[in-house]
């Protein structure tokens, strides 16, 4: 998934599931608070101001870029990670995300929080398990989704219910049904939500790649998330 255009494939896929579009690139801009507990939503894979990393995408961009337009906002940030308070930014900051996210040094913060914090960890502990692409972007969506901890609906549990059903490759088993048991636990963590609790980025995407054997992730890829479909032709 490394390879430049499988990961640009691997966004795509983020993308149809977060953002109902395939053009990931124009999610630099959005933000919304979708009522998930969260406090607001917001850039390329959903970074969310009560979880930490959009406290660090704008603390990357202030480094790269002092006074910027959101750097006014580190101390709220700091303030409300933990919680889905909106307490220091309404009502401007999401005004100022959108004007942020014209700036380049700004997506490069995205992108920079994205790889070292989901894309990076989640690829390579997938390669350690013995996963080609496919498992590489399981883990990835389910990283971006659920979080890198080590509780039972984190990237972590999920994990640890898996491997109780099914051998890694790595360890001797297949890769179909170790993937089974993976998007098995992925969905029933997913259920535990109510506001990820339509499972259809897993059972009408990943399922359906599995099911037809594309544990490469080659294109051309056709899926549905939501009820909408999609496809990447090449």
């Amino acid at each position: 998934l490394t390879d430049p255009h499988k990961k640009d494939i691997a966004m795509q896929l983020v993308s149809s599931a977060e953002n109902s579009s395939l053009n990931w690139r124009a999610q630099y801009q959005y933000i919304q608070d979708i009522g998930d507990g969260r406090g607001y939503t917001a850039g390329i894979i959903g970074f969310c101001s009560g979880t930490g990393d959009m406290l660090q995408v704008v603390t990357r961009y202030t480094t790269a870029s002092p006074g910027n337009v959101l750097a006014k906002y580190l101390p709220a940030l700091r303030s409300v990670d933990g919680s889905d308070s909106h307490a220091g930014l309404d009502p401007n900051f999401p005004a100022d995300w959108r004007t942020a996210a014209k700036d380049p040094l700004f997506q490069a913060a995205q992108d920079a929080e994205r790889d070292s914090t989901y894309f990076n960890p989640a690829v390579a502990q997938a390669k350690a398990d013995g996963l080609r692409a496919l498992g590489q972007f399981a883990y990835y969506d389910a990283i971006v989704m659920h979080g890198p901890g080590g509780d039972a609906v984190s990237f972590g549990g999920i994990r640890k219910a898996a491997m109780a059903r099914a051998k890694t490759p790595a360890q001797g088993g297949t890769e179909a049904a170790y993937l089974t048991a993976f998007l098995d636990a992925r969905a029933a963590a997913m259920r535990t939500e109510e506001a990820h609790s339509d499972t259809s980025r897993v059972d009408t995407a990943q399922r359906s790649f599995l099911a037809a054997g594309n544990l490469a992730l080659n294109p051309p890829l056709t899926w549905k998330v939501y009820g909408d479909g999609y496809t990447i032709a090449g």
